[in-house]
């Protein structure tokens, strides 16, 4: 008979037991190289003044610092919004970093033309132009607080802060394990992320599930970073393979704990749907209503 091959190499390891499917954790820069690349024009406006006199010179370098300032701002800007699109409940970013991007690189495109023979009628229509053309590429910031119809603005702000909160011990485990250089354990590590984060979703779905969910999404995610931070610097030292068991099997408990509590607040949520269910059908029948 056949006997499947179970060696080191194996896909199946050693032991013959199924691999731990890999996650995928990649996350994609909202940035990305669309608005990295606009550090260059401040640095190529410096550059090609050079040797053209002290005035046009400095205005060039101020032309530069505020091209550079709305790059660096843009680039912020798109990554809060991207933030704010991947919830349920977000509050507007504070500040509108996208446009006051598109309104300094307007200022910083009419310097630039004003360094050439453009004159100031054309300088102003080249920064509206490059204004109104960064609006249109890049979007505006959101200008309005987002909220589940029925909840009040008080429950949605303390999920808002749990979940950055949350989000923040989630990031923090990932630069850590990061630091190692071990793929298969960053894969472990995005595995129990990925269930954490399907409380987080939850939760940001429901907030009434907060006053359950707060304990794993606060003490016990703390707990993880700092878990994972002691190990990442011991691990990194002495390579102590009982100490990654160890913490491989912390991961493990978290893992099934957050999914457990995960399906209780869904079930939970269920119940609630089916007594408001029976509720609207007994006051229905109490009114004469009935269905055919």
């Amino acid at each position: 008979m056949a006997e499947r091959f179970g060696g080191k190499y194996s896909p199946k390891g050693q032991t013959g037991d199924a691999a731990p499917e890999p996650v995928d954790d990649r996350i994609v820069d909202a940035a990305g190289a669309r608005a990295n690349i606009l550090f260059m024009p401040g640095l190529i406006l410096v550059f090609t003044s050079l040797g053209n006199g002290p005035v046009t010179l400095v205005t060039a370098l101020v032309g530069g610092a505020v091209l550079t300032l709305a790059a660096w701002l843009l680039r912020d800007g798109l990554r809060a919004t991207a933030a704010y699109d991947a919830r349920k409940v977000a509050r507007r970013p504070a500040l509108p970093r996208k446009m006051i991007a598109s309104v300094l690189t307007g200022i910083g495109i009419g310097l630039a033309a004003f360094t050439g023979d453009s004159g100031m009628v054309g300088s102003i229509l080249y920064g509206l132009a490059a204004a109104a053309l960064h609006v249109a590429a890049f979007g505006i910031d959101p200008l309005k607080d987002k909220m589940i119809d029925g909840i009040d603005t008080f429950q949605q702000d303390r999920v808002a802060r749990v979940v950055t909160e949350a989000e923040a011990y989630l990031a923090a485990m990932k630069v850590q394990v990061e630091t190692m250089g071990d793929r298969p354990l960053e894969s472990r590590v995005a595995a129990f992320q990925a269930e954490a984060r399907k409380m987080i979703r939850t939760v940001e779905e429901d907030p009434r599930d907060l006053t359950g969910a707060r304990k794993y999404l606060g003490v016990y995610l703390m707990g993880a970073r700092d878990a994972t931070v002691k190990f990442a610097d011991l691990y990194k030292r002495t390579k102590d393979a009982s100490a990654r068991a160890d913490y491989e099997a912390l991961l493990s408990d978290l893992e099934t704990n957050f999914t457990a509590m995960t399906a209780k607040l869904l079930q939970d949520g269920r119940t609630d749907m089916d007594i408001e269910i029976k509720v609207l059908r007994e006051r229905l029948q109490q009114e004469g209503v009935k269905p055919e």
